[in-house]
């Protein structure tokens, strides 16, 4: 049995969807399918809320684009007459719940982490109830099972749930599991799970994906794959490295370092539930389903050259804490990331000096962490520099940090293209090399670094 997930960008479009349920007629029977909303639906909802918030007739508003975008795919894709009123009917009572949040939001004028979580959880729900509806109408059969329903529980963290798998995998078990069979095809909206109130918690953006490793951890399936539109990890963006190559097997930290320095391949965190089953993970282009894409393992497979991949992320800011003695000075850092934390910013990394404490942050995160610092009384740092037009390059390849001349070799190919690395980070991952470069300087850095490890027939994958 497999877990199958199907992400938004193979789910946006009456003629991409349609292509997506024959695929899941042929190859979909008897296994789970966890879905993410239809694509665009995610971001309607949380630009909704605030609109909501300031005024009442906006909640019609969604309400209609909404039901306007899921009837028509149902009229596209069911020809039964009857078959679609029955869904819209089936839509309509999904719609009245989600209404009434958004109205709770315009008469409360609070958006809280726990309404926001109640109310994004609802494009994966429609669009599983929106598939299963049309597979039924096909003549295939298929069921839609909710999360709440399953009992998928997390640690109740709003905006950043963690999957608790003990006690999900034995409601799974005793809930779902008897009533799967050879011929039925599940379908299971991804992006939440519920804490212990049964309140809605979500994964995080892009964490359909997290969602499905939980599924197949817990419904003891042979494999999870991941439906895309590409065909799996590259060497490189093909956008910058034209003749980036495809990896063709992976190590679990190996495609957690590459989906956390910006591919998006995966969600970083898909691993996390994998890792006592020993699960693989292939990736699966909807366009070519039977071209063999990329496999992720527990233990991977280690190329010639060790490095695998050259990935980026533009979504890099830096925020540099200058103070005396960092390094002696007993619980400064500490102060530091706890104030940080406390706005609920997420520090990337840290790099420090005995002068220096360099924070690296999301963009959207510079901000709020420079004025949680400038809150501090007494401040423990002389002055606060921020820094945004950086990009972070990373090297990614399995035992990277026990092959000699790696980091060497990075720096010779961004010296001979005349890019300066301002900051590196080696030891903390034995997969993963990261430095920053500026961000004008970042096509020309990626494309050098490739090259150089690359364009040697003995360090090829």
């Amino acid at each position: 049995m497999k877990v199958i997930k199907i992400g938004g960008g193979c789910l946006n479009g009456k003629e991409t969807i349609a292509a997506i349920l024959d695929l899941l007629v042929t190859r979909g029977q008897g296994n789970i399918i966890v879905v993410s909303a239809l694509g665009g639906v995610t971001d309607l909802l949380l630009e909704a809320m605030p609109q909501a918030v300031a005024e009442e007739e906006a909640v019609g508003r969604v309400m209609d684009r909404l039901k306007h975008k899921h009837m028509l795919v149902a009229r596209y894709l069911i020809r039964d007459d009857k078959d679609v009123r029955a869904y819209s009917r089936e839509l309509g009572k999904t719609l009245a719940r989600l209404e009434r949040l958004f109205y709770g939001l315009h008469y409360t004028k609070d958006v809280t982490p726990r309404m926001v979580d109640a109310i994004s959880g609802f494009g994966e729900k429609i669009c599983a109830q929106l598939l299963a509806a049309i597979l039924n109408a096909r003549g295939s059969k298929a069921s839609c099972r909710l999360p709440e329903e399953i009992g998928v529980i997390t640690d109740g963290k709003f905006g950043d749930a963690t999957a608790l798998l003990v006690p999900s995998e034995n409601n799974f078990q005793e809930r779902l599991a008897c009533r799967l069979n050879g011929g039925q095809i599940t379908i299971i909206p991804g992006f939440y799970g519920i804490n212990a109130d049964g309140e809605t918690t979500t994964f995080g953006r892009g964490g359909s994906d997290y969602s499905a490793a939980v599924f197949a951890a817990i419904s003891g399936a042979d494999v999870l794959e991941i439906w895309k539109d590409v065909d799996g990890f590259l060497s490189a963006d093909p956008k910058f490295v034209p003749q980036a190559k495809l990896i063709p097997e992976l190590s679990y930290d190996e495609a957690a370092e590459l989906a956390y320095f910006g591919a998006k391949i995966l969600h970083p965190r898909t691993v996390e539930p994998l890792r006592k089953k020993g699960l693989s993970i292939v990736i699966t282009n909807t366009l070519r389903p039977d071209k063999v894409g990329s496999r992720i393992t527990a233990r991977g497979k280690a190329a010639p050259g060790v490095i695998k991949s050259v990935a980026y992320t533009t979504d890099i800011a830096i925020l540099k804490v200058h103070a005396s003695g960092v390094g002696k000075r007993r619980g400064i850092l500490g102060e530091v990331a706890a104030s940080v934390a406390a706005r609920g910013v997420n520090i990337k990394s840290v790099v420090t000096s005995q002068t220096c404490i360099s924070l690296l942050l999301s963009r959207r995160d510079l901000e709020p962490a420079a004025l949680a610092l400038a809150n501090l009384h007494p401040r423990p740092y002389r002055k606060l520099e921020k820094s945004t037009n950086k990009a972070l390059i990373a090297v990614v390849g399995k035992g990277l940090s026990t092959k000699p001349g790696i980091a060497a070799a990075c720096f010779s190919a961004a010296a001979q293209c005349q890019v300066n690395i301002e900051m590196i980070a080696f030891g903390p991952s034995p997969a993963a090399l990261y430095f920053i470069v500026r961000e004008t300087d970042l096509h020309k850095a990626v494309t050098a670094i490739h090259t150089a490890f690359f364009a040697n027939p003995a360090c090829s994958i």
